[in-house]
């Protein structure tokens, strides 16, 4: 990660805690689930997720007031729109799990900083934790990220390849 680059300590807005709840909450939970599963075998390994199977595990975005529920079956991660209590229930700041899919923070630092939040089954929070941990994400550098995302250099891009486009093939 970009040295110049320190993600800002916030808080979303209060009124978006007072939104969030009343929102539809599957198209987030969708694109997490669709997000883990492109992930499986990549960069979650399956092994050590057998013991997920058939776990309910919710996300709660506290500032956002978005709740996620989902749950590990032998096909993947799917939605649940079971209303009994998690087996797990990780809760934070957007900011904090900004930081946490960064890498600019540890799971354990945000837990025993009470950020992170795990409720119910221990044995299972130990589990997440350090399948997180044992991921080898690439480092993504915000900086580098904005750069390439600027207008000018998108519609360069753009250009280039409306340029290679345009050459007649022989």
């Amino acid at each position: 990660m970009s040295k110049s680059f320190k993600l800002p300590d916030f808080t979303l807005p209060t009124a978006l805690t007072r939104l969030g709840p009343r929102l539809p909450q599957l198209p987030p939970t969708l694109v997490l689930v669709a997000t883990l599963n492109a992930a499986l075998g990549r960069l979650l390994p399956l092994a050590p997720l057998e013991s997920l199977i058939g776990r309910r595990i919710t996300i709660k975005v506290q500032d956002a007031g978005m709740t996620l529920r989902f749950a590990y079956g032998e096909r993947g991660f799917r939605p649940s729109f079971d209303t009994t209590p998690a087996d797990l229930t990780l809760s934070a700041r957007a900011r904090d799990f900004l930081a946490l899919l960064l890498r600019e923070e540890d799971p354990d630092t945000l837990f025993f900083s009470r950020r992170l939040l795990m409720e119910g089954d221990t044995d299972l929070g130990l589990l997440v934790k350090n399948t997180l941990d044992g991921i080898d994400l690439p480092r993504l550098d915000p900086a580098q990220l904005a750069a390439r995302l600027a207008p000018a250099e998108l519609l360069n891009r753009f250009v280039a390849r409306l340029a290679r486009r345009a050459v007649p093939h022989h």
